[in-house]
């Protein structure tokens, strides 16, 4: 086994340790989201998708991973977290480690980061090509991100939806989000990802009429109708990091909303620090440190999984071999 103890910590300027968003890649991009001002092709969506991104921040793309591929993810997500799907008894143990984000506690959410499955979907070529064409560049990293498993509400098990930023809008963010569907998730009452384009389009003279010590990560959304995306499994949904997001409520009765949460933004091939501990990550199966992020206590990754096999595609996402 390796010895624990040699891998890096977290890169210090990079650990997100007082707000949401993943610290595996950069909270915000040197290159600008893609504007098509150089007059670029599109390589997966289409005008109209295009038209869409712009408009309301965020586009779903359809089949994006082979129903096959995202099923085989599904099903290992089941046996990580012990639990049986034809069993809701099995569903709602108590959450192995405190999840300090409190608006995520109940949600679901699964602490597997480097799994063979997990680098399959991320290095899936489609996938990378959705993402260049909002970036406008080949060029980018994934991120090392987890996977999520959410119950309906039930006595003891409640949570409520949320809408939040996991970067300050304040600050401009040059970055995407993205999260890709398991299981269908066109069932209303089932959880999911929700958004607010209106406030996304809306926030500069929004912001005007908010109190000078409102939350920058916690939008008031009153008056604001909040849009909840329906998906299928193979799904693929990339949102704009200034979009107020967030997770609704699973009301249903017995469905379970599965998604892996997957996203990539220009490559920082210069900042070696970050670069070795995205290496590290991989190889090692380590849980980025985060607000957010707990990791599995039991430390499974490391004693039941080998290091998961990069294509040459994955190498270069990962930031093995550069550009």
């Amino acid at each position: 086994m390796q010895i624990q103890t040699m891998v890096p910590t977290m890169v210090p300027d990079n650990a997100h340790k007082d707000i949401p968003g993943n610290p595996s890649t950069a909270i915000t991009s040197k290159i600008k989201l893609n504007d098509r001002s150089n007059g670029q092709p599109l390589r997966i969506l289409s005008e109209q998708d295009w038209q869409f991104w712009i408009h309301n921040g965020y586009i779903v793309i359809k089949n994006a991973v082979p129903k096959e591929q995202v099923e085989r993810l599904a099903n290992f997500l089941w046996e990580f977290e012990e639990k049986d799907p034809a069993n809701p008894d099995t569903w709602y143990a108590p959450a192995r480690s405190e999840m300090k984000m409190k608006e995520l506690t109940n949600t679901g959410m699964v602490e597997v980061y480097n799994h063979q499955y997990l680098w399959d979907n991320r290095q899936y070529p489609k996938v990378h090509e959705a993402f260049a064409d909002i970036w406008g560049t080949e060029k980018l990293w994934v991120t090392i991100d987890r996977a999520n498993l959410n119950f309906p509400i039930r006595p003891g098990h409640e949570y409520k939806g949320f809408i939040h930023w996991d970067y300050d809008p304040e600050t401009k963010p040059q970055n995407v989000q993205g999260v890709l569907a398991l299981a269908d998730q066109t069932d209303p009452n089932m959880g999911g990802f929700q958004c607010i384009p209106e406030l996304y389009r809306t926030y500069d003279t929004w912001k005007l009429t908010q109190p000078a010590d409102r939350d920058h990560f916690k939008p008031d959304v009153t008056g604001f109708e909040i849009v909840k995306v329906p998906m299928e499994a193979g799904d693929l949904l990339i949102f704009n990091s200034t979009q107020p997001h967030g997770i609704r409520a699973n009301t249903s009765v017995n469905k379970v909303r599965m998604a892996q949460y997957i996203s990539m933004m220009p490559a920082e091939e210069e900042n070696e620090a970050l670069r070795q501990w995205r290496i590290s990550s991989w190889r090692e199966r380590k849980a980025p440190e985060g607000f957010a992020f707990p990791g599995d206590p039991r430390g499974w990754e490391q004693t039941r999984y080998s290091t998961a096999e990069l294509s040459p595609l994955g190498r270069k996402l990962l930031g093995l071999d550069k550009w």
